[in-house]
């Protein structure tokens, strides 16, 4: 690769679930580079999750060296680097610094992370939402237990309580990014800050945490010497910042272990659904508008579905805006002044994998596609588009017109909020074959992009304005689920050119903006990273086929029906128990 004398780099590091991913991208935003480096995960109990920031720290120095060392760009051409990591809980001592066990005195202190789908905190999930407080209406209404405040409640209650007073929390970014600087800092984006930090400042228009809210939920202790385990007040003994603002220099030590210059640009990082909103709405497409056109004033009218394992919905507004189910809105989190909020779908990418892999046909369709050395997906897509040939029908749809799935087999988090969601299938035979294998994994991709629109219209309707639906992540590989969630939607979808890396690009477009405004140059704001270093992406138009058009109405319909449906005969079943109380006999 040939590296000019004005050439510029930066480094994004994406801290996933299962392991840390680095890429070195150019100013131009081509990237030149990319590793990724597995994670250790332990699981002590079914629903206990924990890492260590000690493990997850040699994952991205491994990485980044892998990267760098792959396009052979010079360190002194590296001017910068950002995090972006799950939304997960690292625990640290306030006194020593040091790694803080999170499963007990008798376990290594260097598992000091609960990771974002541990589910041990039902219970202090429970009470915190039983206190019906008003922060609570910044997470659409109600906490999940995927959040960070159950598990420091959780941590309250069974640790010993002075080694609990000892403990200092940080969102996982926030927290490798300290490691990177030795500079103590909170991003605005971190989900502690967006459970009590931000929602204060925006219902209350002060600086600090709710400390009402603290002590409603058992955790007033965390109000002590300015809520300086939490992060601190800003400007008093705390540092909050916007995303890609400059923390600090790279320190030495970190430099070392990372094999790059020491001083170079660290920025503030942010969740990896949001580091995907950055690598995702800035793509390049033609939707109609004059070359004239403010790009930037187009921003709250693009959706940012970020789909892998899971699908996060991000949208930008200008106005504080609450949707039921929908966590937010949260003020300066990426660009300062405006709010973003965040609605979900609990399982996407996994739901298709259980649907596939539990269906009896499974094995014989995985072998016929290896013998086609495609994936399974393609091979189910295929089949499908043949059976729609043969059945002589316009679209693949009809083939599945009278089999209704309904697929919240992990709960609901957007737009009802309901964790008790579950499952259901109306159209079910007892074929084992192949042939109903592809209907029930069409069935799963209908669910995912109907529900996708419920979202969309469900923040539309609580005054966002989106019109086009940018998606990156691992599902954007499934042409026949980015159709069907365009068609579903009835608005266009654009992929970026980097679908698969997105996340990691949109960390590095952090770093940059963090170069800048560390140098003494002009500083630049995100979105003048994000139009620099966005590639042109891929438009995918919804169908224009008149009968696939209705037919996906009268789903969405029966859809609506069915997620409705579900919660009133849970009701009418507990009522009648509820009824049978005092009866023996029953």
């Amino acid at each position: 690769m040939s590296i000019g004398e004005y050439d510029d780099y930066y480094i994004g590091i994406d801290v996933g679930t299962g392991s840390a991913r680095a890429c070195v991208v150019h100013h131009n935003g081509n990237i030149v580079g990319l590793a990724s480096h597995n994670i250790t995960t332990w699981q002590p109990h079914p629903e206990y999750y924990e890492q260590s920031t000690a493990d997850i720290w040699e994952s991205i120095c491994a990485a980044v060296k892998q990267a760098v060392e792959e396009c052979e760009v010079p360190r002194s051409k590296i001017r910068g680097l950002a995090f972006d990591a799950t939304c997960s809980l690292a625990v640290f001592s306030k006194e020593t610094g040091r790694p803080v066990s999170v499963s007990g005195a008798e376990v290594s202190n260097d598992r000091n992370v609960i990771l974002w789908l541990d589910h041990r905190a039902a219970e202090e999930t429970k009470t915190i939402n039983e206190t019906g407080h008003a922060i609570l209406q910044y997470v659409g209404g109600r906490m999940s237990l995927e959040m960070e405040m159950p598990k420091i409640l959780w941590l309250k209650n069974h640790m010993d309580p002075s080694t609990f007073h000892d403990c200092k929390f940080f969102d996982l970014a926030d927290a490798l990014t300290h490691l990177a600087t030795g500079k103590e800092s909170r991003s605005y984006c971190s989900v502690i800050c967006k459970q009590g930090y931000l929602a204060h400042r925006a219902d209350c228009g002060e600086e600090g945490w709710q400390s009402d809210f603290l002590t409603s939920i058992g955790l007033q202790s965390l109000a002590q010497d300015n809520f300086g385990r939490l992060g601190g007040i800003n400007g008093k003994n705390g540092q909050y910042l916007s995303a890609g603002e400059c923390v600090g220099p790279l320190a030495e030590r970190a430099a070392a272990e990372l094999g790059l210059s020491p001083g170079i640009a660290v920025g503030s990082g942010v969740i990896d659904a949001y580091a995907g909103w950055i690598g995702t709405v800035g793509a390049k497409a033609d939707l109609g508008f004059s070359p004239l056109t403010d790009q930037k004033e187009h921003v709250p009218h693009r959706l940012a579905v970020v789909a892998g394992t899971s699908t996060c919905h991000l949208d930008m507004s200008r106005n504080e805006l609450f949707v039921p189910g929908v966590w937010g809105p949260y003020r300066d989190v990426l660009f300062p002044g405006a709010y973003l909020a965040e609605g979900g779908q609990s399982a996407t990418g996994e739901l298709i994998r259980h649907v596939v892999e539990s269906h009896p046909a499974h094995a014989e369709a995985n072998e016929a596609a290896k013998a086609a050395e495609i994936h399974i997906y393609d091979f189910l897509n295929d089949y499908l588009r043949k059976s729609a040939t043969k059945a002589r029908v316009c679209h693949i749809a009809q083939l599945a017109k009278h089999f209704f799935f309904y697929g919240d087999l992990w709960g609901n988090r957007s737009p009802i909020a309901d964790p008790q969601m579950s499952g259901a299938t109306i159209g079910l035979k007892s074929d084992r074959s192949i042939a109903n294998l592809a209907l029930q994994y069409y069935g799963a991709l209908e669910f995912i992009a109907l529900q996708t629109r419920q979202i969309v219209d469900t923040m539309n309707q609580h005054g966002h304005r989106i019109s086009t639906i940018f998606m990156s992540g691992s599902q954007t590989q499934n042409e026949l689920l980015v159709h069907l969630i365009a068609s579903a939607c009835k608005m266009p979808v654009v992929l970026p050119a980097y679908v698969h890396a997105a996340v990691c690009h949109g960390a590095a477009m952090l770093a940059a903006v963090a170069a800048s405004k560390c140098s003494e140059g002009d500083s630049k704001d995100l979105w003048e990273i994000m139009s620099q270093m966005s590639k042109p992406g891929r438009r995918v138009d919804p169908t224009t086929n008149p009968k696939e058009q209705l037919l996906l109405q009268a789903k969405y319909e029966v859809f609506l029906d069915m997620c409705f449906k579900q919660r009133e005969y849970r009701e009418l079943v507990d009522k009648r128990l509820d009824g049978a109380a005092d009866d023996r006999n029953f």
